[in-house]
């Protein structure tokens, strides 16, 4: 038995199975750190470019102009930007058709900005699911091999006709060394998935307000234009002055 505790020597004295589990914590907890860095940096950048385009939206800018931007700019712009030009894209293409009923177009815009919503969430959880797996699996993962190895200790003991605690505690201390690692595994995967969770949802409310506001910019409009007076802007609409297509 070794005499050495420290965490190197007791791995390399340890079962094929414990190293095997252990390597396999090792390699899951590298990718979720990888995971983690990427989801925060992501959201920051998310928030950024939200603001940023608020901003353009709210300090009455032309719309249209800012449509444009928007397409130009859709890889590399804020999924509140991309909806946005999905619903302004949407309400174009039914006024070229010579759609002039306020419920269809209305509707259509609202569709698209829903269906360009739910790809924008789909694409900021990409790899929740991974950090909650491994917040939750690692921590059984590290215990059948602190179990296994355990069980290891023990047989080899069973040859040995004095036992103390000398002979007992290696075998022990490298079993646990499984458990331990399973939870420097989980625990920060647990943390960063409930973190992202709750700040994809605050980014997804912000996004159903925001759709909510432009939807009713674009009933206002269609609605002034179907009277005497048209639009020129939706400051005298909901807010931003802003001009929006007159086909």
């Amino acid at each position: 038995m070794p005499t050495d505790f420290s965490i190197l020597e007791l791995m390399l004295n340890a079962s094929w199975v414990v190293q095997a589990v252990v390597l396999l914590l090792i390699t899951v907890s590298v990718i979720s750190w990888a995971a983690i860095f990427r989801k925060a940096l992501a959201l920051k950048r998310i928030r950024r470019l939200t603001e940023s385009f608020e901003r353009d939206f709210w300090s009455g800018g032309n719309l249209n102009e800012l449509y444009a931007a928007a397409s130009a700019n859709a890889r590399n712009g804020s999924p509140m930007e991309r909806i946005f030009a999905s619903g302004m894209r949407e309400f174009q293409k039914l006024r070229e058709r010579r759609i002039t009923d306020a419920g269809s177009l209305l509707d259509g815009a609202q569709r698209a900005m829903r269906a360009s919503y739910q790809r924008e969430l789909d694409a900021l959880e990409v790899n929740l699911s991974f950090l909650g797996s491994v917040g939750s699996v690692s921590p059984y993962v590290g215990l059948f091999g602190t179990v296994w190895g355990i069980m290891h200790a023990f047989t080899g003991l069973a040859s040995l006709e004095q036992v103390t605690l000398a002979t007992v505690a290696p075998g022990i201390a490298e079993a646990l060394v499984a458990t331990a690692i399973g939870l420097f595994a989980a625990i920060p995967a647990v943390l960063g998935y409930n973190r992202f969770t709750h700040d994809i949802d605050r980014v997804a409310n912000h996004l159903d307000t925001f759709m909510e506001e432009f939807s009713n910019i674009l009933q206002r409009y269609v609605a002034s234009s179907a009277g005497a007076a048209p639009v020129t802007s939706a400051a005298s609409a909901a807010g931003p002055a802003s001009v929006l297509p007159t086909r």
